[in-house]
C-alpha cells in the first residue's frame, strides 16, 4: 500500500469513529430523557393509584351508609 491509501483509509476510519461517538452521546442522551420520563410516569402512575384507592373507599363509605340509612328506615 502507498502512503495515499493509508492516509485515506486512515481519514475514512476517523470520520466513521466521529460519527459512531456522535451516535452514542445521541443515544446516550435520548436514554437519559427516556428514564426521567420513565421516572416522571412512574409518579404520575402512584398518584393515581392513591387517587383510586381514596375514591374506592369514598364509594364504598358511601355505599355502607345508603344500606344502614336503607335499613334504619
Amino acid at each position: 500500500m502507498d502512503s495515499p491509501d493509508v492516509i485515506a483509509q486512515l481519514r475514512a476510519l476517523a470520520d466513521r469513529f466521529d460519527a459512531l461517538a456522535g451516535r452514542t452521546q445521541k443515544l446516550a442522551d435520548e436514554n437519559r430523557a427516556l428514564r426521567q420520563l420513565h421516572e416522571q410516569a412512574a409518579g404520575e402512575r402512584s398518584q393515581l393509584l392513591s387517587k383510586h384507592e381514596q375514591a374506592r373507599q369514598r364509594v364504598e363509605a358511601m355505599i355502607a351508609r345508603l344500606k344502614s340509612l336503607e335499613q334504619n328506615t
